[in-house]
């Protein structure tokens, strides 16, 4: 097209819409293509008419149609690569699904199944009661609840035992989590009151008995997320904030957060409050996350006393926060894992933070074959590095790991990085002293090759090949 070509002298959109369709073994959706053509149209109309821009010939503008409506026919939730190493990696979805849980969806999904509805004597049923007998015998719990995110549960728990009440909490545990939600809001979403006590790094059995009067409801224990307080500190130990609460006849509850039913400090790892643990210690309620450690999907999981548990199931708030089928099939697997001790073999999530270094080293020596197979001019080397356990446990726990390292000669590392990140399959990966550092911990199956051929793409587009 002529630099002086008006605007008007771009195609009618009949012509571009029936250009674009030329050629497609499977056509596109007439009304979306006919959007597709007049939103490109417009554009370029404004672009000639006010910035004076050129715009390109009837197969540039075809090519500008087509990748409008590519766009919109491809679904914005997409499956990624994670080579950053940071197993619960909460923007990526925290806790990839075992094969049994992704089968046991498959399952429920494709037809009817007996959500709410007793097999046995032929009534309706509870959705619950596919998933608490496998909660108690794993933990001791006398009685169990699912809703649809651990933040939903501790509401649930607050709105049914202490509205208008008062919640007495550590000052060290007055926490935000991701997405700004803070427990004090929490608290008071819930018509629950309040009660500081202690300082931020030390707060002591006195404090609480001091704070304890008629309109106490309980005492909250929060796990500490993405932070730890270190050096000059002091914390009420579970069996103590117990005998505490019974002679004052209040109720203990303790957000776990992230719920380890296994006890990672065997594989190195530093201390995680385990679910059982506190069970044990007599803490009344414990909630905890199901997408955590637990390594299952999205879910809040409530356990403690069956008394309890029974003012909860009845709050008319459980039926806005409940869990699906799909959420339920995945955690009956994913709980199968546990009741069969196997968890450490079926779940991801532990397959992942229970790697030997030796295996990761091999892994990266492995995949930096695979890339020198098929990259130019690009350094690749393997290098010690640590990857993160994510999701807000164990936020100080350096993993040993070995990084596959790419310094790639005519692009930055930044450069290599968005390639990948916007690649098909999309890569995420580290950037640091402009390499890009790609951690195997955090590879799914199949997913080696995958990655070899998104990284030869990203550095073929920039003509690294």
């Amino acid at each position: 097209m002529s630099k002086a070509r008006p605007a008007r002298q771009l195609p009618a959109v009949h012509e571009l819409v029936k250009k674009a369709a030329a050629g497609r073994e499977r056509p596109y959706p007439a009304g979306l293509l006919t959007a597709a053509v007049r939103q490109v149209l417009a554009a370029w109309r404004r672009a000639i008419l006010e910035r004076g821009e050129v715009p390109p010939d009837l197969d540039g503008l075809v090519r500008e149609v087509r990748q409008w409506v590519e766009a919109r026919l491809r679904p914005n939730l997409r499956p990624v690569i994670n080579a950053t190493g940071v197993v619960l990696h909460t923007n990526l979805g925290r806790a990839p699904l075992s094969v049994e849980a992704c089968a046991a969806i498959e399952r429920v999904a494709r037809g009817y199944c007996n959500l709410e509805f007793n097999l046995e004597d032929g009534k309706r049923g509870s959705r619950y009661d596919h998933v608490e007998r496998l909660l108690t015998t794993l933990t001791g719990a006398e009685a169990a609840l699912v809703v649809n995110n651990n933040a939903a549960a501790v509401l649930l728990v607050l709105d049914s035992l202490a509205r208008g009440r008062e919640v007495v909490v550590s000052r060290g545990e007055l926490v935000e989590i991701g997405g700004s939600f803070r427990i004090p809001e929490v608290l008071a979403r819930s018509g629950a009151i309040l009660k500081e006590v202690g300082t931020t790094n030390k707060t002591h059995p006195w404090d609480y008995e001091r704070a304890i009067g008629p309109e106490t409801a309980m005492l909250l224990k929060v796990h500490p997320s993405n932070y730890r307080i270190m050096g000059f500190t002091c914390q009420v130990a579970d069996d103590e904030l117990v005998g505490l609460a019974a002679r004052h006849q209040v109720i203990v509850v303790e957000d776990l957060g992230s719920g380890a039913l296994v006890d990672l400090s065997r594989y190195g790892m530093g201390p995680e409050p385990m679910v059982q643990a506190s069970l044990a210690a007599g803490v009344d309620i414990v909630t905890f996350s199901g997408d955590k450690l637990l390594g299952g999907p999205q879910a809040g999981l409530i356990l403690g006393r069956a008394e309890l548990l029974r003012t909860l199931k009845e709050n008319q708030l459980l039926r806005a926060l409940r869990v699906d089928k799909f959420t339920l099939a995945a955690l009956e697997a994913t709980l199968q894992a546990y009741v069969q001790e196997e968890a450490e073999q079926a779940l991801p999530v532990l397959q992942m933070l229970t790697v030997t270094p030796t295996r990761l080293q091999q892994q990266a020596v492995d995949l930096q074959k695979l890339l020198a197979g098929r990259l130019g001019e690009c350094a690749i080397d393997v290098r010690k590095g640590s990857s993160r356990v994510g999701g807000g446990a164990l936020p100080l726990e350096e993993l040993p790991t070995t990084l596959v390292e790419l310094r790639p000669a005519r692009l930055s590392a930044t450069d290599l990085a968005e390639r990948l990140r916007r690649g098909d399959p999309p890569v995420l990966a580290h950037i640091q002293e402009d390499c890009v550092l790609l951690d195997p911990r955090t590879l799914q199956v199949g997913e080696a090759e995958l990655l070899v051929e998104a990284v030869a793409a990203a550095l073929s587009d920039g003509g690294e090949r």
